[in-house]
């Protein structure tokens, strides 16, 4: 059967306007203006992208589910009898009502509370109460019409891409393959974190943020920031301006790795002068916390932050390892779900360690909590004058391979796809 489009048409629909040349200077309204916002639901989050819903390590056994989204709209995951992964929709073919409500379960079917149509695990129609009425004295009452075909009414069901225990879909059945969507430079990063090894899941943070969900992608594509705001990353020299980095975008500039090295011993190159963030008396009472214990997979960089547009960010940052997923929720907020996550060759040491470290991200991470709130001071200021612009020239005003960490050089590059797409 054919599969419901989400796509609407936008044709008619008026951009405001891009007054400035190239991608260098973004427009407050790009975080704010309900119409783009739309648009970027259908041509980013709908149509021609992959994005990112879960782990197998979350759904390891037969019947096991997960509910998930992209975009705005919510999904369900499942590992199905056959062992393959599938995703459907959420929403029944009867009467439009959400079937499924736990984060997480196993089933053997899936069964909409309010008139109890049931469906297999890959999203096929299996049972309709009453399909053919109820017969009482001799009459049969109600019933559907003789026309009515159950493989006419599936969930509607998405594309599934599943690459070393990673799982993204799409509701685009066009869509180009996973591989061919991240290109050979970033699909490298992406193989370095996850390369076969099974994956532990250690656990879970969700916030909600009050700010536009691209600020979140801006903030990982933004080295600029991280010697500045972040504390602990400064005083700690878990990652500074000038350590040895390297930043790459795909050929459209949409996806980027960020990767930077900690010296062992690191000299006062005058990194830290006059940051006001730089605390010279603080201290730890627990130096477990930054303990960095090298591991022979990372082939170098000690921290690499990968993020895969739209709704991705993939964090290696000494040992703590996580996914971060982006679910919009209106112009101006997003939920932000961490998944921490090891693997399961690990010793006890290192899950310990890779648990201790996640304490510096999540909602209240000693990191992390810096961005949450820092995006909503950007969001207020967006939401009370529209029609000013944002500056992003640290390093130039083009895009491109970087080998340090003072520029905003991937934000240019997301951007300039961004117009693109978007036909801005």
């Amino acid at each position: 059967m054919q599969q419901q489009s989400p796509i609407q048409s936008d044709a008619d629909v008026e951009m405001p306007v891009w007054s400035h040349e190239g991608s260098s200077r973004i427009p407050f309204w790009a975080y704010t203006d309900p119409e783009v916002y739309q648009r970027e639901l259908q041509r980013i989050f709908y149509t021609k992208h992959w994005n990112y819903v879960g782990l197998e390590a979350e759904i390891p056994n037969p019947g096991d589910f997960k509910r998930s989204s992209v975009g705005e709209r919510s999904i369900v995951v499942a590992r199905d009898t056959d062992g393959s992964v599938t995703a459907v929709e959420n929403i029944c073919a009867h009467r439009g009502a959400q079937f499924c409500r736990e984060k997480f379960g196993n089933t053997k079917e899936f069964l909409c509370p309010y008139h109890q149509w049931t469906y297999d695990l890959k999203g096929n129609l299996q049972g309709v109460p009453f399909r053919r009425g109820l017969k009482k004295d001799g009459e049969v009452r109600g019933g559907m019409p003789a026309d009515f075909k159950p493989a006419d009414h599936p969930l509607n069901k998405l594309k599934v891409a599943v690459r070393n225990g990673v799982i993204f879909a799409s509701f685009d059945h066009d869509i180009e393959s996973f591989e061919s969507y991240l290109g050979p430079e970033i699909l490298a990063y992406f193989d370095r974190v996850f390369n076969g090894r099974k994956l532990k899941v250690i656990g879970y943070s969700r916030q909600r943020v009050p700010s536009n969900w691209k600020l979140m992608q801006e903030n990982i594509k933004d080295p600029y920031h991280v010697g500045l705001l972040h504390t602990w990353f400064v005083v700690f020299g878990l990652i500074r301006g000038d350590q040895k980095s390297r930043l790459v975008t795909d050929v459209h500039g949409r996806h980027g790795a960020m990767a930077s090295t900690r010296e062992k011993e690191q000299a006062d190159s005058g990194v830290t002068k006059g940051v006001a963030s730089f605390k010279e008396g603080m201290v730890l009472h627990d130096k477990r916390i930054v303990d960095v214990k090298p591991e022979a997979w990372w082939n170098g960089p000690t921290v690499v932050m990968l993020t895969l547009f739209p709704n991705l960010i993939v964090q290696q940052q000494s040992n703590s390892m996580s996914t971060r997923q982006i679910m919009p929720r209106g112009p101006g907020s997003f939920d932000f779900v961490w998944t921490h996550f090891g693997f399961e060759e690990d010793d006890p040491d290192m899950s310990l360690r890779r648990l201790r470290q996640a304490n510096m991200f999540g909602p209240a991470g000693y990191v992390s909590a810096d961005d949450g709130e820092v995006l909503e001071f950007c969001q207020e200021s967006y939401e009370q004058e529209p029609t000013r612009s944002t500056l992003a020239e640290q390093g130039g005003r083009d895009w491109g391979e970087v080998n340090h960490l003072i520029t905003e050089n991937p934000i240019r590059a997301m951007f300039s796809y961004w117009r693109k797409v978007m036909e801005i």
